[in-house]
């Protein structure tokens, strides 16, 4: 590409970029409007001690908030007229910040834990399924139940399915079936999630 060409491109780009984001305005501001944000022309106000002002010119509430040395935050600006209250904004966005992480902290995922059964299972290693089986429930996981069946025991579905029934039984009181067993090629599943 001859250099007069490669200028005119580069022209042509710049000016297409500046044209995709010549609407696209100030980027939009997270958190509650404060101060000069606020946009109603009164606002119910509530001061720093908590004590109720009643319905105030939202100018005056500003001038309130800026003698107490804090700031005016809307608090709920869906009800009418908005409620605004005089307060530290930053130490307001630290507090929500740190509810947030201590509610991020605090949630459980539940995951999907599988166990693998075959129609003639032994009484025994039935028993070690079902203990395990109890404590994913009790974590809160959810549980799949597979049955797999190999060679001529896929004539033979029907025994595949009482064990899977004695499974719904037995964990009867501390879960229910979310998924009831079906056969999916040479195994069937079921899942089971804490009540």
């Amino acid at each position: 590409m001859p250099p007069n060409q490669r200028c005119n491109y580069f022209l042509a780009t710049g000016e297409d970029f500046i044209r995709r984001n010549a609407f696209a305005g100030p980027p939009k501001k997270r958190g509650p409007r404060a101060n000069d944000q606020i946009t109603a022309e009164s606002v119910r106000l509530i001061d720093q001690e908590g004590e109720n002002h009643g319905v105030v010119a939202t100018a005056a509430a500003i001038d309130m908030a800026r003698e107490a040395g804090l700031d005016l935050v809307e608090i709920s600006p869906n009800s009418d007229p908005p409620v605004c209250k005089i307060l530290d904004l930053g130490k307001f966005k630290y507090e929500a910040q740190k509810k947030a992480n201590l509610a991020r902290k605090k949630q459980k995922t539940q995951d999907v834990k599988e166990i693998k059964m075959r129609p003639g299972i032994d009484v025994h290693d039935y028993d070690v399924k079902m203990r395990a089986m109890n404590r994913f429930i009790e974590d809160g996981d959810k549980v799949k139940v597979t049955m797999r069946f190999r060679g001529r025991e896929m004539a033979h579905q029907e025994l595949g399915m009482d064990v899977l029934k004695r499974v719904q039984e037995d964990m009867g009181e501390v879960a229910k079936v979310e998924a009831f067993p079906r056969l999916e090629g040479r195994q069937m599943t079921m899942v089971i999630v804490p009540k």
